[in-house]
């Protein structure tokens, strides 16, 4: 049989399930990733779980999102997790490293391997020729333990690249092209394999780019092959001995076929509020701006920055442009000091800084309301800049760095100037100054977790309940994401190792009366939630779900979920349910109250719940998908619970 990359990576790790589209099956995770703002509680729960030392081959604990030090809590959880990656035999990458996406790519990836990892933006790693995903925290922590990772059996869309990128475009529109024609869900339930003589034109890093945004598409991953584009990225990294060649057969087939013509693509960009608001750039060119930001994980490569220093170079942005340069990792940045780049970006008005997600999460450069920002970040949802009423677009470096010199939305290609021709480095960088070595198992037992005064465990949750009466707290449109459900920004994931404390920001962007109204009924049996497709979009933060859990959140009822986020509420014993038809959430209005009789034994038995209406003498048919693993996590009242009865048992 001839199998396509992802197929042969999916083979080479199964250990439970048919490869078969929908089917739960578990896989062998190689590497794990973690970062900041979600580590603190993997790392809570690896010591719940009593583990001695990681069983994966590779685990990195990143510090990129949580930055700033305006008190002690962010630089108390720094030492917490320097400490739990030298106890548990993990990587760290100390603050100022950089992304962990992009810094995991350079140092750490492996063709042929999985990674798992508690961000979203884990499938940038695709790129290498993994199969990359991310997961709620809990899940990583469960691999870092040698579990395996349960997901259901994607379906391989296959997206044939023809022909070459024109000047002035980048591989953030080749994305950004996908996203125009299929919107936000265009990608659930799939993995995104790219293949084609249309390869022979992108480097490792196009692709990082390509496959980062794969999330933007609910994709369960994006997978590249790794060919000899690879082999030349690693031998520049000084790792050559870590490229394997892993190749689609001949006569492979996809489940989706796609064909993109990388020739006929033009500069696009996503208008607010939503990454899938896709139109050219030219169709609104003019626009006032006010910010103009370079970097993220979306855009982390060197080349991204030198394009943007050549366009700028002895000329000065527009008059109250903020141009902001947030470099991706330290040793790129080298390089830019280096090869004379920073010394163009400076002169011109840019406004340098640390390496890490920073903006791109809301940690700092907010917009002014009101305002346009442009970024080359990977998301736009409301409020995720910082800024409540914030009006962001997203777009490729070229596009941001041609409107910072015009102070409008501008067509790079209208600019009147000579293609810069930037080219990948032969020897960039290498700086590993920032990234520790896990400790030996013998010395990794020595060491104790050093926790801060603002670390708490995470309570107490007890079982799924057989008769429940829930009032629905809201009741919520499409594409609620989980910036929504739970802000990032720094206001709010300095909290992130202190459940009572963070849940006090659940759903403020959506109902600020939303933490008081669950407080008044979390002690009566606690409430549900009701919302539309597309449900918990976005981030991979687990707060988003076990924040509402702990203000009593016990079921939560849309038209469909976004992945990880469904898996998160099953994670810590949130119900998830969908309707059994569009319109059966008609029935249901924000404060009413629903009934559920029986409850245990209907999961059990079949995939079909009914709710009454109390008052109403009406019925709403529900149906959840759960696998009868995740019945019985659901019915012990989550994971945590699952694995305490499995060990006792």
């Amino acid at each position: 049989m001839a199998y396509n990359v992802t197929q042969k990576l999916i083979k080479e790790h199964l250990i439970s399930g048919q490869m078969t589209p929908g089917e739960e099956i578990g896989l062998k995770i190689d590497q794990t990733l973690t970062q900041d703002a979600t580590g603190t509680m993997v790392m809570l729960e690896l010591e719940a779980m009593g583990l001695d030392y990681a069983k994966t081959e590779v685990s990195a604990q990143y510090v990129d999102h949580n930055l700033i030090q305006e008190d002690s809590k962010n630089p108390d959880d720094h030492l917490f997790l320097e400490s739990a990656a030298q106890r548990f035999g993990l990587y760290f990458s100390r603050p100022g490293n950089g992304v962990s996406h992009p810094v995991h790519m350079q140092r750490l990836a492996k063709p042929g391997k999985t990674l798992l990892g508690s961000d979203s933006h884990t499938c940038a790693n695709g790129a290498m020729g993994m199969l990359a995903m991310g997961a709620g925290g809990i899940d990583v922590a469960m691999a870092i333990a040698g579990e395996p990772f349960y997901v259901k059996m994607p379906e391989v869309w296959g997206i044939k690249l023809e022909g070459k990128l024109p000047d002035w475009v980048s591989a953030k529109d080749v994305i950004l092209e996908l996203l125009r024609r299929y919107d936000v869900k265009g990608g659930v339930g799939k993995v995104i394999e790219y293949y084609g003589p249309g390869l022979d034109n992108l480097t490792a890093d196009d692709r990082h780019v390509i496959a980062n945004m794969g999330a933007e598409l609910g994709a369960t991953g994006t997978v590249f092959p790794s060919d000899k584009e690879i082999k030349r990225y690693l031998k520049s990294q000084q790792r050559e001995e870590d490229w394997v060649e892993i190749l689609a057969d001949d006569g492979a087939a996809y489940d989706i076929e796609e064909t993109i013509n990388l020739s006929e693509l033009e500069p696009l960009i996503a208008k607010p509020s939503s990454p899938g608001n896709v139109v050219p750039v030219k169709e609104i060119a003019g626009e006032p701006i006010y910010q103009s930001y370079i970097g993220s994980s979306a855009n982390p490569s060197y080349r991204d920055f030198a394009m943007a220093a050549e366009i700028v170079k002895g000329k000065q942005v527009a008059h109250g442009v903020s141009f902001d340069i947030n470099p991706s990792s330290r040793q790129m940045l080298t390089d830019l000091v280096t090869h004379g780049h920073m010394a163009s970006l400076l002169p011109s008005g840019a406004r340098l800084h640390q390496a890490g997600c920073n903006g791109c999460i809301g940690m700092g450069q907010a917009p002014a309301t009101g305002r346009n920002s442009l970024r080359t970040t990977p998301r736009n949802f409301p409020g995720r800049s910082g800024t409540k009423e914030d009006s962001v677009f997203l777009c490729s470096p070229e596009t941001a760095a041609a409107s910072a010199l015009y102070g409008k939305l501008t067509d790079p290609r209208t600019l009147e100037m000579e293609y810069p021709n930037i080219k990948d480095l032969d020897n960039p960088t290498v700086d590993v100054t920032l990234l520790e070595k896990p400790k030996l198992p013998e010395e990794a037992k020595e060491i104790d977790l050093q926790k801060g005064p603002n670390i708490a465990s995470i309570p107490e949750m007890g079982e799924l309940p057989d008769e429940m009466e829930l009032p629905i707290l809201l009741k919520m449109g499409d594409n609620i994401s989980t910036d929504e459900i739970l802000a990032g920004g720094a206001r709010v994931l300095p909290y992130r190792s202190n459940l009572p404390e963070i849940s006090k920001f659940t759903f403020e962007i959506v109902d600020e009366s939303y933490y008081d109204r669950a407080m008044g009924v979390k002690d009566d049996g606690g409430h549900a939630v009701v919302g539309g497709y597309n449900y918990g979009q976005g981030s991979s933060r687990e707060h988003a779900a076990l924040a509402p859990r702990y203000l009593g959140l016990r079921v939560a009822i849309v038209q469909d979920f976004a992945r990880i986020h469904w898996q998160n509420l099953v994670n810590f014993g949130v119900l998830p349910l969908t309707f059994s038809t569009s319109d059966e959430a008609d029935k249901i209005e924000q404060g009413d109250v629903l009934q559920f009789s029986g409850l245990r034994n209907e999961i059990q038995q079949g995939q079909e719940v009914t709710a009454k209406i109390k008052g109403k003498n009406k019925e709403v048919k529900l149906r959840h998908t759960l696998s009868p693993r995740q019945v019985d996590m659901m019915l012990k009242g989550g994971l945590i619970n699952w694995v305490r009865d499995r060990e006792t048992a």
